[in-house]
């Protein structure tokens, strides 16, 4: 087979959706094969986007990242996600890939390469072969928690999420790391996490944290999490949920504390908080959620306790959409013509909603006791 072949990163496998493999990534930048292992959610959706999570220390961290990532996305509200881990603990290659001019503190040779190969053939490859969304993370510990910053020094980054678990920084990291997000206008989530025992580095990652604490912009997403009772070792363990659980968090259904404290004070019609969430996970994350049932409801509840019974209108109108073969378009229709004082109009569209699927509380029963009323109070 001729050489040129490889160059776009051929794999040997993986040519169904199993779950998890492994395959060996013949690379042309690095002139070598590389252990990679990929994980893809189970009957994936090709008119769906994924985002893409790379996992540097594979053998350390990818089981855990994928864990993670299977538990926030069936409990969490979390999207569907694909993880691939780049192995590095082999002949401790990982020093080699991430090595530094001690002086300069920037790649040296082989860690330009290893950079090239994760941004020139490992991703554009899943690009091309896969539903991968814009959004894209990576995730590094130790050494390579302080080379997944190289990244933040492109104009464009390639990755929009950043997960540096206990890094050991190159020469002046504290200071550019700050400086670069400072700079970039993209939206970006950056997660530091740390372990409570001192170490060489402690004393840079507070000053790093100080430094990015006082960044006030906001494209900026900056989460710092200090784990007192962990150590070098189990920080991991302790901080890549919290990690998931701070940049997807706008997945997440509405919770209990959301609806009270932001819904319920807010000033604007109850539906904008609805639509002003969807919308912002498309624009910052590049794809759509699905729309949950537990956040219409929700809508509704707020509209109904607030009064607002304009927002009963689009709301409608989107659960025709989102769920057409249910009673909740309908009905929340027949809601906001009551309200608004047209029997007849309310009448007629409670009895569409009656001939259509029950749907969490919404029953046939319902609608036709609102019918009877209404033909009660006004003699229809």
């Amino acid at each position: 087979m001729r050489y040129v072949s490889l160059i776009f990163a051929l794999l040997f496998g993986i040519t169904s959706y199993s779950q998890v493999t492994q395959e060996i990534f013949e690379s042309f930048k690095l002139q070598e094969r590389r252990d990679v292992q990929y994980y893809f959610p189970e009957k994936m959706d090709e008119t769906k986007k994924y985002p893409l999570i790379i996992v540097l220390d594979g053998e350390y961290l990818f089981e855990q990242v994928v864990a993670t990532s299977k538990f926030y996305s069936r409990f969490h509200g979390m999207p569907q996600s694909i993880v691939v881990g780049i192995n590095q603990s082999k002949n401790d290659i990982r020093y080699e890939d991430c090595s530094f001019d001690p002086d300069s503190g920037l790649p040296s040779e082989k860690g330009k390469n290893f950079y090239e190969f994760i941004g020139m053939e490992l991703i554009p490859y899943l690009d091309l072969n896969y539903s991968t969304a814009p959004f894209k993370m990576v995730v590094g510990y130790d050494i390579t928690a302080s080379f997944m910053n190289y990244w933040l020094f492109k104009d464009n980054s390639i990755f929009d999420g950043y997960v540096s678990i206990s890094p050991t920084l190159a020469p002046e990291m504290e200071s550019r790391v700050p400086m670069r997000l400072g700079i970039i206008e993209n939206q970006i989530f950056y997660q530091l996490i740390v372990e409570g025992e001192d170490s060489n580095d402690k004393k840079r990652i507070m000053s790093m944290d100080k430094s990015l604490k006082a960044l006030e912009k906001e494209s900026l997403h900056y989460f710092f999490d200090e784990y007192k009772n962990a150590d070098h070792i189990s920080v991991a363990t302790y901080g890549i949920g919290k990690a998931f659980d701070n940049i997807f968090g706008m997945f997440k259904p509405i919770s209990p504390k959301e609806y009270k404290t932001q819904i319920l004070t807010s000033d604007d019609p109850v539906y904008s908080y609805l639509e002003n969430k969807y919308q912002g996970i498309v624009d910052m994350f590049g794809f759509s959620k699905p729309l949950e049932l537990n956040d219409v409801m929700a809508i509704y509840a707020a509209s109904r306790k607030k009064e607002d019974f304009e927002s009963l209108k689009p709301l409608s109108e989107l659960c025709k959409k989102e769920y057409p073969e249910t009673m909740l378009g309908f009905y929340f229709e027949a809601e906001y013509y009551e309200q608004l004082g047209e029997p007849k109009k309310a009448l007629r569209t409670f009895e569409k909603a009656f001939q259509m699927e029950e749907i969490d509380f919404l029953t046939k029963e319902m609608a036709l006791e609102k019918m009877d009323a209404l033909k009660a109070d006004f003699g229809f």
